[in-house]
């Protein structure tokens, strides 16, 4: 399992590498600005249709019955079913792609109703969603095939598939001067990374012998189930993107640059949930339905324990370097060109604010595994509505005294009442229970984290004096100073709290 993990997390940081290269080319050509805020909302409104309906809820329903479909009637069964989803999905993608095209004007005026006191501003968002919304179909269609690549232990190509959207982007910015804005440059890349994302699963899929054909929708009880499986699950995801809604609803009412401050932060909170709890999630889906479905129990909790500690090892030093030094996180990675110091400032507020729930957040995808391998879509449907209901309070309450960073705090509280909630009620079951490695691990990693933030506190002024010595990419040299220091005393704490507790490292695997 550990090597599925690694190979998933190596393409999903090549990932996070070329998205951070590709957010930082934005930040310096279009700034924190009216432009950005713009682009931001068109990227987004595709991107949380396809939460919902893609990757969120369908491979949740997808691997689960796909694995049951081929484990009860073989290769032939299961191909036949994937087919048919396939076909369906594209027709339904093919008549939502057309009735968004004709509502876009009211779309984008429930996600951004604050732009419409600025109709300039707001003609020109709805121009680039229309631009990026197709990208919502070709980013369906990849996540079922991924989804049957996955379940056949092929994790590459899916992995490997977000950096065509980086470069693609990459390209995008190089070649603005061909376009009416460098936002209409991006815009145009996200759809053209869709395609090519697409064109990438599918050759995989052929080599795998996976590759999609179309044929006859026909409603039977391998249908039926999945698809009674995939309603709670679409709308559990749904809860969380309504939380997401609410944060790019509320932002567009705040001043501007607050959209932004909240996309820049979004994109390195992002880099430990990709690289860890996406990839586990990812692989331990698969690991524990292809357990559950041959009965091994037992092997299934093993698997998760393993799994969730790994996540908490590798996830626990981001949330620390998030909370003590957020702004020079900030300001060593975005401030240049447009972006400002005080751009990074307010960024920088918002990534401390998110990094009180990184634990949480990246954590659920593995305590969901719990239901969804056992074919449940409903119970993690009520943890993630009652989540969203604290969520949306709290947005409110928070935003008004604190702004976008208020924001961001509520989304971090709703993340623990999620996982909370998971962890109680599969307990309560018999479908989770922590042994002794999980246990130990957690204590271990406390004390590894708490020995980084007091050393990164106490060698901040230091690295801050020897990075004013550097003729140039003085904030660069600063944070590469700490993080490299950080990494040392991290990984030494770590591992000597684990030998003094008996735990060894091959363990977790």
């Amino acid at each position: 399992m550990l090597r599925k993990i690694l190979s998933f997390s190596g393409f999903t940081l090549l990932s996070r590498l070329t998205g951070f290269l590709r957010d930082v080319m934005m930040a310096a050509v279009m700034g924190a600005g009216p432009l950005m805020d713009a682009f931001a909302i068109a990227f987004k409104l595709p991107n949380h249709f396809r939460a919902i309906f893609g990757e969120g809820a369908f491979n949740s329903a997808f691997v689960p019955a796909y694995s049951h479909v081929r484990a009860q009637g073989g290769e032939a069964a299961a191909r036949s079913f994937a087919d048919r989803l396939f076909t369906g999905m594209l027709l339904v993608q093919l008549i939502v792609l057309a009735l968004a095209l004709v509502f876009m004007g009211q779309l984008v005026s429930l996600l951004a109703p604050g732009f419409t006191d600025d109709p300039a501003q707001f003609a020109f968002t709805v121009t680039l969603t229309r631009i990026t919304f197709p990208y919502l179909l070709f980013m369906t269609l990849v996540t079922l095939v991924t989804g049957e690549l996955n379940a056949s232990d092929r994790y590459a190509a899916g992995a490997f598939a977000p950096v065509l959207l980086n470069l693609a982007m990459i390209g995008g910015l190089a070649l603005a001067f061909l376009f009416p804005t460098s936002a209409h440059a991006v815009a145009w890349a996200v759809t053209v990374s869709g395609a090519l994302q697409l064109a990438l699963v599918m050759a995989d899929a052929k080599r795998a012998g996976l590759f999609p054909r179309l044929r006859r929708f026909v409603w039977d009880s391998q249908m039926s189930r999945f698809f009674r499986t995939l309603g709670p699950a679409i709308i559990g995801s749904a809860g969380v993107q309504i939380a997401m809604f609410a944060d790019t609803i509320i932002a567009t009412l705040l001043p501007a640059g607050a959209v932004s401050s909240i996309y820049f932060a979004d994109r390195i909170y992002q880099l430990p949930i990709g690289i860890i709890g996406i990839a586990v999630g990812t692989v331990i889906m698969t690991e524990m339905s292809r357990r559950l479905a041959a009965g091994d129990e037992a092997g299934a909790h093993r698997a998760q324990n393993r799994a969730m500690a790994l996540t908490l090892v590798a996830a626990a030093p981001f949330a620390c370097a998030f909370l003590v030094i957020p702004t020079l996180i900030m300001e060593a990675l975005f401030a240049r060109g447009a972006f400002t110091a005080a751009n990074a400032a307010a960024a920088g507020q918002v990534l401390a604010a998110y990094a009180v729930g990184l634990p949480a957040i990246v954590l659920i995808r593995s305590a969901v595994s719990s239901f969804y391998g056992r074919r449940d879509t409903m119970t993690p449907l009520i943890a993630s509505l009652s989540a969203v209901a604290v969520n949306v309070v709290l947005k409110i309450l928070l935003t008004s005294h604190f702004g976008a960073p208020g924001l961001a705090m509520a989304t971090s509280v709703g993340a623990w009442v999620n996982l909370g909630l998971l962890v109680l009620l599969a307990s309560r079951r018999g479908w989770m229970g922590a042994d002794s490695y999980f246990i130990k691990t957690v204590f271990c990693v406390a004390l590894a984290t708490l020995a980084l933030a007091v050393a990164a506190w106490a060698l901040e002024p230091h690295a801050a004096r020897v990075a004013e010595l550097a003729p140039r990419w003085r904030k660069e040299t600063h944070l590469g100073l700490l993080g490299a220091a950080g990494a040392v005393i991290y990984a030494g704490a770590l591992l000597m709290a684990l030998r003094l507790s008996g735990v060894r490292f091959r363990g977790l695997r």
